[in-house]
């Protein structure tokens, strides 16, 4: 005999578009637990599993909450009707709610309307109409009576249209019959209920009860405004990220580097401001896929990808989409969790468009064993391990073009090779010996593959270094001005002599090019940009902090930028407060470069 022992939706909160799987745990007669469905076809001691999905919905009208989704709204922002934008932003669930999201909110008005307080005060647009029993006065912006023409969520093929049950002042309406279920449009604002139950194979009939579950009220899927690619020195144009179907034209290709912010560091305590359910996994993960894809890059650097959801998510997701991928995951000499979730680097590239020639994997500890074991005294060599420790690594990926001549106007029959530098520095402030020697010894690795190959160089990541830095100065600059005060900590003699700071490849930052666009698009991208380094203003923006600690850097002797992803607006993100959001999954933002090879003269 089957028994459904318990029910339980990992997503705290259903969003549009995003699949509910339910738990469903059964205990057999002789107290097997286990969770595999069982079907129809193939029953389990002469019974199987039937599902049912309902929409709950009300009598009574209802509005959601414009910042919180999840929640009712009992505000209603004068403002907003006034200056006729859509009646679903006007909507807020407290007071504060309203108050938190004013500096922001006020931006629609003045957008939708030239004079905000032709008809009214701010001051009454700020305190709005608000009905302090909870219940609702506004407008309801959902209709509580919808209909289902048939039924085709999930795996089960279409069956006639659903049956409504009425249960004192709401009715359930039938919207599916499989195990998983995805949440529509038609679901915004109301609650889902699951119900499973064991069924006779040979009657058909239920076994013992119905067990079911509910859901929070379902919100729409959060839709950030798209960030457009810009023309390097294009007259005015913000193009699109599609030119070929592909997201690059057929000479040029494009990378993105991204820290995707690790499940084991999406933590409340780190990110208080961001809601619960926008920082669990299966929402954020959701997320960022969407996100990733959108972008349509050639090649994606990943870093604070964890082990676990590399295996189980970004690898078998992005291979739907045409992508092959490389991993390396974190050193655990200093790591204490689980090694399934620690984290690392991850580099995929498109199939049709490059293939994987070979991979280096650099480990800083090696490295730093390595040097305590040449250079220093036994005496030193215990406390030098411990600061130069950190399981940081760097993934080095070579790549061969499908496209060599068209994107290199190249020498015919000549391999296009392309080398991807994908790494995540240490991210500890007091350890800025340890930031500087860690690159230096990746760009002491990458000098080696140059010498060896005539190839062009990327190098992307978190370096966990603003401009300005030391480290910043080595990669973008080469070399390191030796009264620069991040060399004044330096207790293992790491950076000493200064002059040794230094390397030989060509590099420059993608991003420094938007110093040279022109025309008016160029104003507004370069107010994001720091006009001393040409580095964005931030690219990682939590609450405590905000700056720069990523990079695309790349060979200029051989690749030139031609577009690059927007930067983003401070205020767009602090409405928010910080990041991660329920728009933006991640602390940090995806930056992104187009690039064309330089022609490579016959030798």
């Amino acid at each position: 005999m089957l028994i459904v022992v318990r029910l339980h939706l990992p997503s705290e909160i259903p969003i549009v578009g995003c699949e509910l799987m339910p738990y469903v745990l059964l205990r057999r007669s002789d107290k097997i637990v286990f969770t595999d469905d069982v079907v129809e076809s193939a029953p389990v001691d002469g019974c199987f599993l039937r599902y049912k999905w309902y929409r709950i919905q009300s009598d009574k009208k209802v509005s959601v909450c414009s910042i919180h989704p999840s929640e009712l709204a009992t505000l209603q922002c004068i403002g907003c009707v006034k200056a006729k934008l859509p009646v679903t932003k006007s909507y807020h669930c407290t007071p504060k709610c309203f108050s938190d999201a004013w500096h922001h909110h006020r931006v629609l008005h003045n957008r939708a309307a030239s004079s905000v307080t032709e008809n009214g005060s701010e001051d009454e647009e700020l305190f709005g109409r608000f009905n302090s029993s909870g219940s609702g006065v506004v407008t309801a912006s959902l209709s509580s009576s919808a209909s289902v023409s048939s039924l085709s969520n999930g795996t089960t093929p279409l069956y006639p249209a659903a049956i409504s049950q009425k249960n004192g002042d709401e009715t359930l309406f039938e919207v599916g019959r499989s195990k998983t279920y995805t949440p529509t449009a038609d679901d915004i604002g109301h609650i889902l209920k699951f119900e499973c139950v064991v069924v006779d194979a040979s009657t058909k009939l239920p076994v013992g009860h119905v067990n079911s579950i509910s859901t929070s009220r379902v919100i729409p899927a959060p839709s950030p405004s798209p960030r457009r690619l810009i023309p390097v020195g294009a007259a005015d144009i913000l193009g699109h990220l599609d030119t070929d179907g592909r997201g690059s034209s057929s000479g040029t290709f494009s990378v993105l580097s991204y820290n995707i912010l690790s499940d084991s560091c999406a933590t409340s305590e780190l990110h208080s401001y961001c809601p619960s359910w926008a920082l669990s996994w299966p929402y954020r993960r959701q997320n960022l896929l969407r996100e990733i894809i959108g972008y349509c890059a050639d090649i994606v650097c990943l870093q604070e990808v964890q082990n676990d959801h590399f295996e189980g998510f970004f690898a078998p997701e992005l291979e739907k989409h045409g992508y092959s991928g490389l991993y390396k995951r974190r050193t655990s000499e200093v790591y204490t969790g689980n090694l399934s979730t620690i984290d690392g680097c991850a580099t995929f590239f498109r199939r049709d468009r490059f293939s994987h020639v070979k991979k280096y994997e650099v480990e800083f500890n090696k490295a730093a064993q390595s040097l305590t074991e040449a250079f220093l005294p036994s005496a030193q060599k215990k406390s030098a391990l411990n600061r130069l420790v950190k399981d940081n690594v760097a993934l080095i990926a070579v790549l061969e073009a499908k496209f060599g001549n068209q994107v290199a106007g190249d020498v015919l029959g000549k391999r296009q090779l392309l080398c991807v530098a994908n790494t995540h520095v240490n991210i500890s402030l007091e350890l800025k010996d340890v930031k500087l020697w860690q690159i230096h010894t990746l760009l002491k690795g990458l000098e080696k593959i140059a010498a060896s190959a005539d190839i062009p160089m990327l190098v992307c990541g978190d370096f966990s270094s603003v401009p300005g830095s030391a480290a910043h100065s080595l990669l973008a600059i080469g070399k390191v001005d030796p009264l620069h005060p991040d060399l004044a900590v330096d207790p293992l003699s790491l950076l000493r002599p200064p002059g040794k700071l230094t390397h030989q490849l060509p590099l420059v930052s993608a991003y420094s090019s938007l110093a040279r666009m022109v025309g008016p698009a160029s104003e507004l991208q370069k107010k994001r940009m720091d006009p001393t380094t040409n580095e964005p203003l931030f690219t990682h923006c939590m609450r405590d902090f905000i700056g720069t600690p990523d990079y695309i850097f790349y060979t200029a002797d051989s690749l030139t930028v031609e577009s690059l992803l927007e930067l983003l607006d401070e205020d767009t993100l602090r409405k928010d407060t910080a990041l991660p959001s329920a728009e933006w999954s991640s602390d940090h933002i995806a930056l992104l470069a187009e690039f064309r090879c330089k022609p490579r003269t016959r030798r």
